[in-house]
């Protein structure tokens, strides 16, 4: 039987992972904090006031920024202040404000250097989440799946690369391609898998070096002619998930 592994939310899309013992999934909706952040890289045509999916490359982004992954952040909940460690002595502001927005986009221009397009901004909106796809899903990785590139590439692969909500144990590898238009029971919660995740060139990024070290996307066409792994879902009932809870497919 499929279980939860583990979980994960990205506050600021492109940074750190910050792992979670339990999530409260909300019947149409994206995990909590999930994303609700972005740092635009130069003008992305963005509007706070009508908030609407723009491609991750307009923002700082892994599969554009590897150097990202040399920063290690944390994000609270309850003051939504940010904290940066790796570049120079650490730092934190409030992304609430237009202060602590201003503090973090000139802490982020020094770092960046010459990858920055343009001017760095940090943008968010209400009940706005700046997901690859457009759409209010949660992702799933089948850690199964990612054993398989491991022993394709003749390394092991961290899971984090391909920067999931949910991975999930107990499941053959690629099983969760199959399960596009099916429903299942995680924990108290109903989620319906609604598509396939293709992989960019943020997968090839160590979480640890913040080197490009492998090649995933390549791998996965060429072993299996498309770059296809791990799925998103549609939350239908809400309820509560943590690590060790059952995924029973109907």
């Amino acid at each position: 039987m499929a279980q939860i592994a583990s979980l994960y939310r990205y506050p600021v899309k492109g940074f750190s992972p910050e792992k979670l013992d339990t999530a409260a999934l909300r019947a149409g909706y994206r995990f909590d904090s999930d994303r609700i952040y972005a740092v635009e890289n130069g003008p992305s045509g963005f509007d706070p006031a009508a908030p609407a999916y723009k491609p991750k490359v307009r923002f700082l982004c892994l599969m554009k920024n590897a150097r990202l992954a040399q920063l290690q952040t944390r994000f609270d909940d309850a003051t939504h202040v940010w904290s940066i460690k790796g570049h120079g002595e650490p730092f934190a502001a409030d992304l609430s404000t237009i202060e602590g927005r201003e503090a973090t986009e000139a802490f982020l221009a020094e770092f960046m250097g010459e990858e920055r397009r343009g001017p760095l901004k940090v943008l968010s909106a209400p009940g706005h989440a700046f997901t690859d796809v457009g759409k209010p899903y949660i992702s799933f990785i089948n850690l199964a799946s990612v054993a398989a590139v491991a022993n394709w590439v003749g390394q092991p692969v961290d899971p984090l690369r391909f920067r999931a909500n949910i991975y999930l144990d107990g499941m053959e590898p690629w099983q969760e391609l199959e399960l596009v238009g099916r429903e299942a029971t995680i924990g108290e919660a109903r989620v319906r898998f609604a598509k396939r995740t293709q992989r960019c060139a943020a997968t090839n990024v160590s979480p640890d070096t913040a080197e490009r070290d492998l090649d995933i996307p390549g791998t996965l066409l060429r072993k299996l002619d498309h770059t296809d792994c791990g799925i998103y879902a549609d939350v239908i009932e809400g309820g509560r998930i943590g690590a060790g809870a059952a995924m029973r497919l109907d």
